[in-house]
């Protein structure tokens, strides 16, 4: 768990929250939410890139970068309700994909264990499989439930001759018994992949997968409500893995597997604002920027703006909670200031 600051680019904190050091667990003691860049992109099948992701998601806001964040829509700023650190990259070598998943997942476990919520930034979707596994090992297997949203399933078996890849998470945390195959959801899917030989595992698993098609039909509301019942059921934590290729690349074109046809921007935020607001979210990883492939950083600005979305739903969620705020109602604007 050697920290080096960042891997990548310069050595920036995100937005400006204080440091920690996870070899030093005093340093995040406090801590409610802990960040922890995942610079990793050797489980990529198609386009590299998204080692770069962690420095560009850390960096994308035109605000000053002051620890400080005010949220229009849930009246809380969550870099200072919440006490929220950066703990830089764990180092992840490329070439080396057990060495490199095994340390970020002893990372995991450690934020974790000290009472804290991990906020990963990735890297590629390879890194889903150590986030999720070491936030089960302290919870417990099979009492985390999954909410993915994503254009593919990444529930593969083998690609390249691998097991480990971006393509292939979602199975081994299944097959390992980390996460139940009856509470993972998945938000978002379309396109070509995969084919009916894992299409047939997952239904034999009852994975739950709503496909675009359904979403355009039933409405994202209807399948998010849905969703996120099933997610509460026999589970004590939801951990929530975010992959950028769920949203239309005409949206967010720095991804290393585009995929025509997905959610809008503000689809995706207001989802993930209602999932940590509503569900007792355990773990985030935001995943798939690649910023040699973006445009303006629209896509980096949309990775942070997942993370900012998911903290200020977490701040809200504990006011609430604690009773100082009339509990929100994510269908209606807060226009009396509450």
């Amino acid at each position: 768990m050697t920290r080096s600051g960042a891997m990548y680019g310069p050595d920036l904190t995100f937005l400006g929250v204080p440091r920690c050091t996870l070899n030093d667990p005093d340093t995040y003691a406090d801590a409610n939410v802990v960040i922890v860049g995942a610079p990793y992109d050797g489980g990529t099948s198609h386009r590299p890139g998204t080692r770069f992701g962690p420095s560009a998601i850390r960096q994308a806001c035109y605000l000053p970068h002051d620890g400080s964040r005010p949220s229009l829509a849930l009246r809380v700023d969550p870099l200072r309700e919440l006490t929220v650190y950066d703990a830089g990259d764990v180092e992840m070598f490329g070439g080396d994909a057990v060495r490199s998943l095994g340390a970020l997942e002893e990372a995991v476990y450690a934020v974790v264990r000290s009472g804290a919520v991990p906020v990963v930034l990735g890297g590629d979707h390879s890194i889903a499989l150590p986030d999720a596994t070491g936030v089960a090992r302290h919870l417990g297997y099979g009492r985390v439930s999954m909410v993915h949203f994503d254009a593919h399933a990444d529930t593969g078996t083998i690609e390249h001759g691998s097991l480990y890849g971006h393509g292939q998470p979602m199975r081994r945390l299944i097959e390992s018994g980390a996460v139940r195959a009856d509470r993972f959801l998945q938000i978002g899917l379309r396109g070509y992949w995969p084919g009916p030989e894992t299409l047939a595992w997952m239904a034999a698993g009852q994975m739950r997968s709503y496909e675009m098609t359904e979403i355009v039909a039933r409405g994202l509301d209807e399948c998010l409500a849905e969703a996120y019942a099933i997610a509460l059921d026999d589970c004590d934590g939801v951990f929530l893995s975010v992959d950028v290729d769920v949203v239309d690349p005409g949206m967010a074109p720095g991804t290393g597997t585009p995929e025509p046809g997905g959610l809008t921007t503000r689809q995706l935020l207001d989802a993930v604002r209602r999932c940590c607001y509503e569900l007792p979210v355990v773990g985030v990883d935001v995943v798939e920027v690649a910023p040699p492939y973006d445009q303006a950083e629209v896509t980096a600005y949309l990775g942070n703006r997942v993370v900012l979305e998911a903290l200020s739903a977490m701040a809200r969620r504990r006011r609430d909670t604690a009773g100082e705020l009339p509990p929100w109602d994510p269908r209606q604007p807060l226009l009396d200031g509450r």
